[in-house]
Order: structure tokens, then C-alpha cells, then sequence
């Protein structure tokens, strides 16, 4: 099977592996990643010597940070075809991986956000380490939480899902598992006595799934104590229910550490994605997968448009780096019901075919 440099595969006894080669970048993906790994996935899937994928990041310091943003950023604003392009072919991977029939075995060692969390958290095998780091920043760059972040941040118990969508905030391992983001917790020094007992495992002694599981079991280790949890009461009242300038009311009411620490990282966000996430999250919640990704797929048409608060984002955030993003409108109070509503329409070239 071919590879590149940025995506290496190889069959290691029953096992077909998926390395992200760019940690220079945090391994974060461009669109012939995305291309590479659907294209293998599909052979692999067909091809009955091939019992489990694996896809790992390469370097000790990510999984995969996200997609190449610069790049769909730049293409938004000259409206290329990449612009719509990328997505669609994330968007499909994100599904191929929901629907694997395979063991799908992701090694989230290091960090885990964006993209990378929709290459590994729709899977049926996720694997933390203790340098795992996720997060679903999007509202920080003038975006939402795409890659199916529809289904599974609306799937989180209690609001615990919203509020990483809004805040854009940064989880553990064991937060992961808490929250049902993750399956097992593995220590980092185990990953190749993991993978090795994979290769040489007898794939005739039950079904492929199970098989997986008893040699994750073999390696797994106690993670410790989630933070998050104790956080899970506040998080459910801040954020169960009302408009988004009804949650900034109860936030700006309450003078407690964790309410003034969410209001801080929400005063940074694009109000508009603000409450278009809110809107998300909350249609998400009542959807399939498949028509979660169709809504997504309308909003990311939209939000790439000329002029739009992404592309401001972009610049402030990872061009220039100035960190002083110009939100328009710039308080969430002057985004209009109608500003929100468009993100959720048909784009004109028509809805994402599978």
C-alpha cells in the first residue's frame, strides 16, 4: 500500500498502522492526510488478513493537534475549492471511522484536540496516556467544534459537553474516561509491549474486538483522580439551560473561582460561534450521526465565508499571533438570531454526499 511522508502505513502481523509523520506540526492533518488514511482504512476494512488498524501520532508530543487551518483558512478567503474540499473529506473520514467494522485503535499519547479528536474519539478502541491532553478549541479561532463534535460533546453526561465546546478547555486522561471520551488508560512506556502483543496474538481465539480488549487489559493502569469531576455540579447549573446571554448572566452573578475562571476563557471566544455552538450542541443532542455531520458540513460552508470571524481568528491566533482577535459583531448581546440561523442553511453547491 502507498504512503508518504506525512502519513506512513504498514502491516505488522494481523495489524494494519496509521503513523500522523509530521510532529514538527504537532502532526496535524492537510487534506492528503485525510485522503491517505480514508483510502487505507477503506483496503484495510475489505481485506480479511488485516484484523485491527492502529493510528498513532509520531514524536512524544501529539496525537495530532487538529487540521492545517492556515491552509483552509487561505483557501476560504480566495474561495478555492479547498475550502469545501477538506471538509468534505474530513467529514467522510470522521464517519468511515464512527462506522469501522474493525477494531479502530487510537493512541492518544499527547495532544488530542480539533481534528485530531475526530480521527480518534469516534473509534471503538480509544487509548489514553498520562500526557494526554484534549480539547475542542474552535470557538477560540472563530469556529465550532466540527468533526462530529455534534454527537459526541452532545452525548456527554449532564452539560459537561457544552461547556467543553464553549470554553474550548483542556482535559485529562482520566477526564477522557470519566466522561465516557475514552476506553483505557495506558502508560506510554507500554505502547510497544502493547502493539507487540497485537501482532502476535491468535486472531482464531474470538472475535476481533474482544481480542483487542483482553490484550488492552494486559497493559492498562489506574489513572488517576479527574479533575473535571468535581466540577460536573457547578458545570450542570452554569450551563443547563436558557440562551447564551442567560449562561453569561449566571456566570457574571456568581463570584466563586469556577465561574469567574469560565467567564474569562468565554470573554475570548468569537460571540457569534458562541452561540452558534450553543445552538449546535443542543440540535446535536436530538440527531444521528449522520445528519449531525450534514449540519456541521452547512456550518463550516459558512463560517469559511470572506470577511468571516474565522479568518480573523486564524490571523490572530496563528498567523500574526497577536492574540487580540476583532470579533463582529464583538459582544455576544449583538449577534442577531438571523446571523445564527445562517449557519444552518443549505450551502450553495448542496449538503454533503456520503
Amino acid at each position: 500500500m502507498e504512503d508518504f511522508e506525512d502519513v506512513l502505513l504498514s502491516q505488522r502481523g494481523s495489524v494494519g498502522f496509521i503513523v500522523l509523520n509530521r510532529p514538527k506540526a504537532l502532526n496535524s492533518i492537510t487534506f492528503d492526510m485525510v485522503t491517505c488514511i480514508q483510502s487505507a482504512l477503506t483496503k484495510w476494512e475489505a481485506d480479511p488478513g488485516i484484523k485491527a488498524v492502529v493510528i498513532e501520532g509520531a514524536g512524544d508530543r501529539a496525537f495530532c493537534a487538529g487540521g492545517d487551518v492556515i491552509a483552509v483558512s487561505k483557501a476560504g478567503q480566495a474561495q478555492d475549492p479547498l475550502s469545501r474540499e477538506f471538509f468534505q473529506a474530513e467529514y467522510r473520514l470522521n464517519r468511515a471511522i464512527h462506522l469501522y467494522s474493525k477494531p479502530y485503535i487510537a493512541f492518544l499519547d499527547g495532544i488530542t484536540m480539533g481534528g485530531g479528536v475526530g480521527l480518534s474519539v469516534h473509534g471503538n478502541c480509544r487509548i489514553v496516556t498520562e500526557r494526554t491532553v484534549f480539547a475542542m478549541p474552535e470557538t477560540g479561532i472563530g469556529l465550532f467544534p466540527d468533526v462530529g463534535g455534534s454527537h459526541f460533546l452532545s452525548r456527554c453526561p449532564g452539560q459537561v459537553g457544552l461547556y467543553l465546546g464553549l470554553t474550548g478547555a483542556r482535559l485529562g486522561a482520566a477526564d477522557m474516561l470519566s466522561i465516557g471520551l475514552a476506553d483505557h488508560y495506558m502508560p506510554a512506556s507500554a505502547r510497544e509491549s502493547f502493539f507487540s502483543a497485537l501482532e502476535a496474538v491468535d486472531w482464531s481465539a474470538g472475535s476481533p474486538g474482544d481480542i483487542v480488549r483482553a490484550c488492552a487489559a494486559q497493559h492498562v493502569a489506574k489513572a488517576e483522580a479527574s479533575a473535571l469531576d468535581a466540577l460536573r455540579g457547578q458545570i450542570d447549573e452554569i450551563f443547563s439551560d436558557g440562551s447564551m446571554e442567560d449562561i453569561l448572566a449566571r456566570l457574571r452573578a456568581d463570584s466563586g473561582d469556577i465561574a469567574q475562571t469560565i467567564l474569562k476563557h468565554l470573554s475570548t471566544k468569537s460571540p457569534t460561534l458562541l452561540k452558534v455552538t450553543l445552538v449546535q450542541l443542543r440540535r446535536g443532542a436530538q440527531q444521528d450521526f449522520d445528519a449531525n455531520m450534514q449540519m456541521e458540513y452547512r456550518m463550516v460552508r459558512h463560517a469559511l465565508r470572506p470577511g468571516s470571524d474565522f479568518h480573523e481568528g486564524v490571523r490572530a491566533l496563528l498567523i500574526d499571533k497577536d492574540k487580540s482577535p476583532h470579533w463582529a459583531p464583538d459582544t455576544v448581546e449583538a449577534v442577531q438570531d438571523a446571523d445564527v440561523e445562517a449557519f444552518f442553511q443549505r450551502p450553495p453547491e448542496g449538503d454533503l454526499q456520503f
